[in-house]
């Protein structure tokens, strides 16, 4: 079951790394609902919910997904480690790292690492 936490002011929805598994819009939406009504502004996943689909950006998945969190205004963190797909792909490490650069979607190794980029 996700929890809501609030880290340095911003309403978290976090969600457990075991549960359905996020591979479309749909999914997006369950989420981006669920948060909504909690009244989270982020909702952080465990990298182990996503797809594999996800993590080859030619399916077009990530970006679908991503662009449902920005419609909704809502920030949406990847959580732990995905360097076995970052190594494997240079499209998505720089995807990666556009999407650690702006406001919205942030790929995260750790909470420690969340609750730095919260406190900016």
């Amino acid at each position: 079951m996700s929890s809501l936490q609030t880290i340095h002011d911003v309403p978290v929805l976090l969600c457990p790394a075991e549960g359905e598994t996020i591979g479309g819009e749909r999914d997006a939406l369950d989420l981006i609902g669920n948060a909504g009504y909690q009244g989270a502004q982020w909702v952080v996943v465990p990298v182990e919910r996503f797809d594999e689909a996800f993590f080859r950006l030619r399916s077009r998945v990530a970006g679908d997904i991503v662009q449902k969190f920005v419609n909704y205004r809502m920030g949406m963190v990847v959580l732990g480690d995905i360097s076995r797909h970052t190594e494997a792909s240079p499209a998505l490490r720089d995807f990666v790292r556009e999407c650690n650069r702006g406001r919205q979607t942030w790929f995260v190794a750790d909470l420690d690492e969340l609750s730095d980029r919260l406190r900016d």
